[in-house]
């Protein structure tokens, strides 16, 4: 492994904006927390009990292998390795940006990575607490798992969706705070204080607001075909269809559902069914079958199909930033999104025969706002990629594992 960065790019900078939101914050109430409100003088605003508010991202990559069982957690601050509860036999594996769940055909692991970041929409806090382990939801590789602040929802393969208590999570504890009524159509996904979810009605998919109690308190008058796909921005909810996608926005209590059609009749096997971006950001990435890649740019309301080379992984940093490609080649590729010409490309990263395509399983890129990371799994290493800098190796880690499932979080 090369020496790790003892002070990040962002640091200084990061510092600076510390001290001047610690200044701007002062005297601030933290609404959502009980001390707070008991103690408004003793207690600082964005204060996590347990936690510590550090003064730059504190970013982890969760990584597991699944033949072995064995899962890592890997300090991207410090480079230091940590060795976690064992989890055989998972295929997938997703995170809210902070915990990670991995999907096993018995039942879902719950790993508490503790890093995370609190958005207060004009400034931001990072925090770092104990790595654990949290315990198995009742589900199994099949079920769809999406988190805000409040509410982890948890949809089966059946639709069946069970809410559980983010912070009974951040405890330590899973705790059910009630199933849903009915059965839905993809990720119940939770979205300014509501859920957002599909109801199959008069033969088409239709799209409806619920409280956090399962009760519909609106429904926006747009249809979704075959939906399937979903990502939260600072713009809105995105929720994938058949003919591209819905904006969902909430403004004054009232939903609002816009759609971004692809304006193109895209063949089944080139929809959009999955997103990956930078969290938060408005500009997403997915696959466009085997050789290509759409971005969807939230803020323009526009598609932009981007021809590659075979793609095994895609993401973006967002506006002003290349699209990465990983390609079956094992090199990772940089694009320019409005020509799409190829900007720059890293020697071979992966080791082994030509890996497969985004499938479950495949190598991923994790982005963050200076840093992207690839998985190497048969090379028991993970690398990470200045995408600002014509996609230059910063630093790669040598691992003790086979590092198939990888995800980050902290951001």
């Amino acid at each position: 492994m090369t020496v790790p960065r003892n002070v990040t790019p962002w640091a200084s900078a990061a510092l600076v904006l510390s001290a001047l939101l610690t200044t701007s914050c002062a005297g601030e109430r933290d609404k959502d927390s009980p001390a707070a409100a008991s103690s408004p003088s003793a207690t600082r605003h964005g204060y996590v009990e347990g936690a510590q508010e550090t003064a730059e991202q504190r970013s982890r990559l969760l990584l597991n292998d699944p033949d072995s069982g064995h899962s890592r957690v890997l300090d991207l601050i410090t480079g230091t390795v940590h060795k976690t509860t064992r989890t055989e036999g998972a295929v997938r594996l997703v995170t809210d940006g902070r915990f990670g769940y991995l999907h096993a055909s018995g039942g879902t692991y719950v790993l508490d990575s503790g890093a995370w970041m609190v958005d207060h929409g004009d400034h931001v806090h990072y925090y770092s607490a104990a790595i654990r382990g949290v315990g198995e939801l009742p589900v199994g590789r099949q079920a769809r798992i999406r988190s805000d602040a409040v509410v982890t929802a948890v949809t089966d393969e059946d639709g069946k969706t069970v809410l559980y208590d983010r912070g009974e999570l951040e405890k330590g504890k899973i705790a059910s705070s009630g199933t849903l009524a009915g059965t839905y159509t993809g990720a119940v996904v939770p979205y300014e204080e509501h859920l957002l979810a599909f109801v199959h009605e008069s033969g088409t998919a239709k799209l409806v607001v619920l409280d956090r109690e399962g009760e519909r308190v609106a429904s926006p008058d747009v249809e979704c075909e075959q939906p399937r796909g979903d990502a939260v921005t600072r713009r809105g909810a995105i929720l994938g269809c058949a003919d591209g996608a819905l904006l969902v926005r909430e403004e004054d209590g009232a939903f609002t559902a816009e759609k971004i059609p692809y304006d193109e009749d895209v063949p089944v096997r080139e929809r959009a069914t999955s997103f990956r971006q930078r969290p938060g950001s408005a500009v997403l990435t997915a696959p466009a079958g085997n050789d290509a890649v759409w971005v969807l740019d939230v803020s323009e309301r526009s598609w932009t199909r981007v021809d590659t080379g075979p793609v095994v992984a895609a993401n973006t940093a967002g506006e002003g930033s290349p699209l990465l490609v990983l390609e079956t080649d094992g090199s990772l590729y940089g694009y320019d999104i409005a020509t799409g010409k190829r900007i720059a490309r890293t020697k071979t990263l992966l080791t082994g025969e030509e890996p497969a395509g985004t499938d479950s399983g495949a190598p991923v890129i994790e982005v963050d706002r200076s840093r992207a990371y690839v998985n190497d799994p048969e090379g028991k290493r993970v690398f990470e990629i200045d995408y600002n800098d014509d996609l230059r190796i910063a630093r790669s880690f040598d691992l003790d594992i086979e590092p198939v499932l990888m995800a980050e979080t902290g951001r």
